[in-house]
């Protein structure tokens, strides 16, 4: 698809849009018109220009776009009854959940240690995301495995992480909920976290061996950390239930960076992925503008 095509696309899908986010809540969602390959999953605040503060009508303008799916990395904060008020309108919408965060530390020891202490904390935090998991339907919950332990050999802190996750999975499993772990990039965003390759997520999950413990590849973390995207994915296959994007440098929506989304985009799909593709980006123009081209790019980015 030419670019003035995209733009025009994306302008008149905008215009459709604000129609069907005034649009009453009893009436049925507005059909899109244009139909995702893959389920790209934006995130609350990512067309707040279009669709205003409210969270409802922020997902009828996603779900006008052609969004099928939603991920909202703060979800267990938010009130139970907007937990459950978004729950029934994804559901209305014929939206998936994507993750949100289960538990996830950047500055203390958790996963990597044995102290009773670290091990409840741990299992409070997965009952919890249980329950919200319920109320919004999700089938994955983000994990980050909380930072290294600088006193303890690197072995024995890879044995604690992986008991913890079998004490979590223990959980999850009666109750359908896959979490899944996110390495980041020590060199940019976090430095200190534990988890920071896919290889290394890939043989905790294989030694794990659950199916309430998988990778989510976010591969924004993983150009800076590693690169070889598409190679990665196709070693860690069998363990990956999730995806995430951002292009790099920036953090911004694809065709902004280096990143070549189009074809990994093509490769994942070509690979037979059903699961959400999360957006977890920022944009990189402000305002309606900036919100047009965040579809835009995603629309270029899908025309494989």
């Amino acid at each position: 698809m030419k670019r003035r095509d995209v733009l025009s696309a994306g302008l008149a899908a905008g215009s459709i849009a604000l129609i069907g986010a005034n649009a009453d809540a009893a009436t049925a969602p507005q059909t899109a018109k244009r139909k995702f390959k893959l389920k790209y999953a934006p995130h609350f605040g990512m067309f707040k220009n279009h669709a205003g503060s409210d969270p409802i009508d922020e997902l009828r303008f996603m779900a006008d776009q052609g969004f099928t799916a939603l991920e909202d990395n703060g979800m267990k904060n938010r009130p139970v009854e907007l937990q459950e008020k978004i729950g029934r309108e994804l559901a209305r919408l014929g939206m998936e959940m994507g993750v949100f965060v289960a538990t996830g530390d950047f500055r203390n020891v958790t996963f990597a240690s044995n102290k009773p202490e670290a091990i409840e904390a741990i299992l409070k935090d997965i009952r919890t995301s249980i329950d919200v998991a319920k109320r919004v339907n999700a089938k994955w919950a983000t994990v980050v495995p909380g930072v290294f332990d600088l006193k303890l050999e690197w072995d024995y802190q890879t044995v604690n992480v992986i008991d913890n996750l079998k004490r979590c999975c223990e959980l999850l499993e009666p109750a359908g909920l896959t979490i899944v772990l996110e390495p980041l990039n020590r060199l940019r965003d976090h430095p200190g976290v534990f988890l920071h390759k896919v290889p290394q997520a890939y043989l905790i999950c294989r030694a794990v061996a659950s199916p309430s413990c998988k990778i989510l590849f976010d591969m924004y973390h993983q150009q800076i950390t590693e690169g070889n995207i598409i190679p990665n994915i196709d070693y860690a296959w069998s363990e990956v239930a999730y995806f995430q994007v951002g292009d790099n440098p920036g953090r911004k929506e694809p065709t902004t960076g280096e990143m070549n989304y189009r074809n990994i985009f093509k490769h994942i799909h070509s690979k037979g992925f059903n699961g959400v593709v999360g957006m977890e980006h920022g944009n990189s123009k402000p305002g309606k503008e900036g919100e047009i081209a965040l579809i835009d790019a995603y629309v270029a980015s899908d025309d494989f």
